[in-house]
């Protein structure tokens, strides 16, 4: 049967129970508010919305890819326990293999399977990020995902305007030890820049470092910023089969169209 609002609201300052569990624990019991909150509370949605505040920082990383669309899901969750469990990393595959054929907005609809979740489970289970590409004819796409105790927790995208299978490869294997925050030094806030490069002009005096040498000493050490690993420039980092060489030097005319990388960062 439809249910108002307003009855959905009233039941879930009753019970502290989500907006959709409300709503599903009325139509299940033909508009009933106390049948309701019973039904809510034998199966422990009551306790939900208490969950829903507690530090989510663990979960699990899924890939899945079709043709020229790929697609990365984070599943959110509060032990490494559970993010690892069977029924938590089938459901992140499921809601990316959802993401690839669908589009983004198709993860919405796996809310209820997540509310389940957060009932078998007794954890904050949530959406994190999610990430899909399509690559256009004529570009490569590529993936990576690394797994550790059965459940992802490094993914990479990336599409490459030019080039080869195996140069995007090889740039997401970089990128997924390096990880870096950007692609590009056009990308960093001018202002961290600004902040960096102050702070080596300081050391670089403080060592007693002639002045007429100190630009050109920041500017290698602001070089050497930039390839920090983490959260450096994807472009400088030395490329994994060639460290001598960055990999904007092995991408030379190659172009990065898209990039996206999530981590479980516990």
């Amino acid at each position: 049967m439809a249910v108002s609002a307003k009855e959905v609201q009233a039941l879930r300052q009753l019970t502290g129970a989500g907006m959709m569990d409300a709503k599903r624990a009325l139509e299940a019991n033909n508009g009933d508010a106390e049948a309701a909150a019973l039904w809510l509370r034998e199966r422990g949605l009551g306790k939900a919305a208490e969950r829903s505040g507690r530090e989510n920082a663990e979960g699990a990383i899924a890939l899945a890819r079709q043709d020229n669309v790929a697609a990365l899901v984070h599943l959110r969750c509060e032990t490494d326990f559970v993010a690892k469990s069977p029924d938590f990393v089938n459901l992140a595959n499921d809601i990316a293999q959802g993401v690839v054929e669908k589009g983004e907005a198709a993860a919405a609809g796996f809310q209820p399977a997540i509310d389940d979740l957060k009932i078998t489970l007794k954890e904050n289970v949530e959406l994190g990020e999610v990430v899909r590409i399509e690559a256009p004819a004529g570009h490569v796409l590529d993936t990576y995902l690394h797994v550790q105790n059965g459940r992802g927790v490094n993914g990479i995208l990336i599409e490459l305007d030019g080039g080869s299978q195996e140069l995007a490869h090889d740039i997401a294997l970089t990128a997924a030890f390096s990880r870096p925050s950007v692609v590009s030094v056009d990308e960093v806030d001018p202002d961290a820049i600004a902040n960096e490069r102050a702070q080596l002009e300081k050391e670089t005096i403080a060592d007693g470092k002639p002045e007429a040498a100190l630009e050109k000493i920041v500017a290698g050490k602001l070089t050497g910023w930039h390839k920090r690993q983490p959260g450096g420039v994807l472009l400088e980092q030395p490329f994994a089969k060639e460290p001598k060489q960055s990999v904007g030097q092995q991408l030379g005319d190659v172009k990065i169209a898209n990039f996206s990388q999530l981590l479980i960062e516990s």
